[in-house]
């Protein structure tokens, strides 16, 4: 059984038990947070109607807040002597999941 669930702009396939790293969430490890579903799938028959999902929330469990790996940004205008180079970490949230929807 696994849901796709939506959070941060991003779209995650999870099953029970499964941790995840998403865009930063304002809650503290311990918290109880709950996803939108956007699909259900149990094995058998997999559900897409939005009416039917509207009520379902998959719940997880934050486990720790922290930053990412660093991503380099390199910009260059050719033939122009400029260049810039930056890194990037993004802050993340790690949720393990708890509890899908029947």
């Amino acid at each position: 059984m696994y849901a796709i669930v939506k959070t941060g702009g991003k779209q995650y396939k999870v099953a029970k038990g499964d941790v995840i790293d998403v865009e930063k969430l304002d809650a503290q490890p311990g918290d109880k947070v709950s996803l939108d579903v956007l699909m259900l799938n149990d094995g058998e028959k997999t559900v897409v109607d939005p009416a039917e999902l509207q009520d379902k929330k998959v719940t997880c469990e934050v486990v720790d807040q922290h930053k990412g790996e660093k991503v380099l940004v390199f910009k260059l205008h050719k033939r122009k002597r400029y260049h810039r180079t930056r890194g990037h970490r993004q802050n993340l949230t790690k949720l393990q999941v708890v509890e899908l929807p029947e």
